[in-house]
């Protein structure tokens, strides 16, 4: 670690090599009041230019003289404006300091260097994340600045238990990383084991919070979400109040709560913001969404290709009569469709909305009336493939779970007819049994029902019957009922 010297003329040698191909560098050498020169050094556009200037360069040109032995300490305590100043002698934390968006004061005839909190940098501002949005409910949402955005989650848990500790990660960007939780709520065990991950990241850089993702989950390679994702301050809250951790990273709006369980899969955000009773119907129609798209196609091309005597004789002939001139098989016409509908899906999110809704009708009705009319595609099997697809987008946080599984389960009917399916079905389940993340089973509370954890799970019952929370928690106690 490199020391700072006493000269000025030396330190600005210093500074200025490091950063002697930066145009955004920005230093200016001014004779103070206090009898002696200094020096103060920013990255214009990381800083505030009204604290540099009326925090910093005018108090210490109107100090008066003084024959303080150390400046540095002098100015710190009697001179400068500014809300958070800290001293160092070395030039490497220094210029981390300046990377920051801090500025940095050297002072002539003194060793020690003022690392100045005087960020200014411009945000996005708060806004409602466009894939989050709600009918009813609060539409806040989480900007890329993680200290404004810790700012947004104290503002709904106003309580001194709410705790976000800092951590930096990647070699080259240095990005501020921030565990939040309620230390009274969330397991010691928990916050151990998701610090102890995060200390064995080496990587060059971390610009997003699925950086993180993909470094620290359970199974790296499960096409199962184990950590989960949002950009609300309200979600947010939420889970900490029942014992989660949350991650936030400078730089990112989407925020990691841990530990996730397959049942949020199918939470909406605004089910706590509605009646119950409507909640508890659009939950259970999620639950079935996800049997359906990922059955649905699988089932039918069973049912053609293995056990046609199952269909009604009606069905079969219609089935037959729509494949009448069709030239691939219905496992290859199926797989097809299904690659569109995604590719369909894919471009209307990538696309502009104005024309996302174009695309739609012209995919959609367009083309897939032609290509039935040109008996490239079975109607039967499009109508299948599309009721699948529909279904899948209720449930938009298991959509790359979905690919996998639909397609998964048609190879296995199209190989063993129901038997495939069953056994894939089978194979699914044992995969969730297993799965965890960070030490908490995956299916709580279905792998261990009990009347209080069934509560938010199928249905979303009234909040006065909600008395506890989840059975990972460190206190399961949300409230107490009240004697009538």
């Amino acid at each position: 670690m490199e020391q700072t010297q006493t000269g000025l003329s030396e330190n600005l040698e210093t500074i200025l090599s490091a950063f002697r191909t930066d145009a955004s560098f920005r230093c200016r050498v001014f004779q103070t009041g206090m009898g002696a020169r200094a020096a103060i050094c920013y990255l214009d556009g990381m800083v505030s230019q009204e604290v540099v200037r009326e925090g910093v360069i005018r108090p210490l040109m109107l100090a008066l003289p003084t024959s303080e032995p150390n400046l540095a300490a002098y100015a710190s305590e009697c001179v400068l404006f500014a809300t958070e100043v800290k001293g160092t002698d070395s030039i490497d934390t220094a210029i981390d300091g300046l990377l920051g968006g801090a500025a940095i004061l050297f002072f002539d005839a003194c060793p020690t260097v003022l690392v100045i909190d005087a960020k200014g940098f411009r945000s996005r501002g708060i806004q409602e994340p466009e894939n989050e949005s709600v009918l009813q409910g609060p539409r806040e949402g989480f900007d890329e600045v993680a200290i404004q955005s810790i700012a947004m989650i104290r503002r709904k848990l106003q309580t001194p238990d709410l705790c976000a500790e800092q951590i930096t990660l990647g070699k080259q960007t240095k990005t501020a990383i921030y565990l939040c939780y309620l230390r009274r709520l969330a397991s010691p065990r928990l916050v151990a084991e998701l610090k102890r991950r995060l200390a064995k990241i080496e990587i060059d850089g971390v610009l997003d919070t699925n950086y993180l993702n993909e470094l620290i989950r359970d199974k790296k390679t499960s096409i199962f979400k184990t950590m989960g994702t949002t950009e609300r301050p309200d979600v947010v809250a939420a889970k900490l109040l029942e014992g989660r951790v949350a991650i936030l990273a400078n730089g990112t709006p989407v925020v990691l709560t841990v530990p996730y369980l397959f049942a949020e899969n199918f939470q909406s955000d605004e089910d706590y913001y509605v009646n119950f009773w409507g909640a508890s119907i659009g939950r259970l129609l999620r639950y079935l969404c996800f049997f359906l798209t990922i059955s649905v196609p699988a089932v039918y091309l069973a049912l053609l290709t293995h056990h046609q005597r199952l269909l009604p004789t009606f069905l079969l002939l219609s089935a037959a009569g729509t494949r009448g001139g069709v030239p691939f098989s219905s496992l290859v016409e199926c797989l097809v469709l299904i690659l569109v509908l995604e590719i369909l899906k894919e471009t209307g999110a990538r696309m502009p909305q104005n024309l996302g809704h174009t695309l739609g009708i012209i995919g959609g009705l367009v083309v897939g009336q032609a290509a039935v009319e040109a008996r490239l595609v079975s109607a039967s099997m499009l109508i299948v493939v599309a009721v699948s697809g529909i279904a899948g987008l209720m449930i938009p946080r298991l959509r790359a779970a979905v690919f996998f599984l639909r397609v998964g389960l048609v190879l296995l009917s199209a190989w063993l007819g129901l038997a495939g399916w069953l056994l894939g079905v089978s194979a699914l389940l044992i995969r969730l049994t297993g799965t965890t993340s960070f030490g908490v089973s995956y299916l709580q509370p279905l792998e261990s029902p009990t009347a209080q954890g069934m509560k938010d799970t199928f249905l979303r019952v009234s909040w006065g019957k909600m008395l506890t929370r989840p059975a990972f928690n460190r206190n399961l106690t949300r409230q107490r009922r009240k004697k009538e």
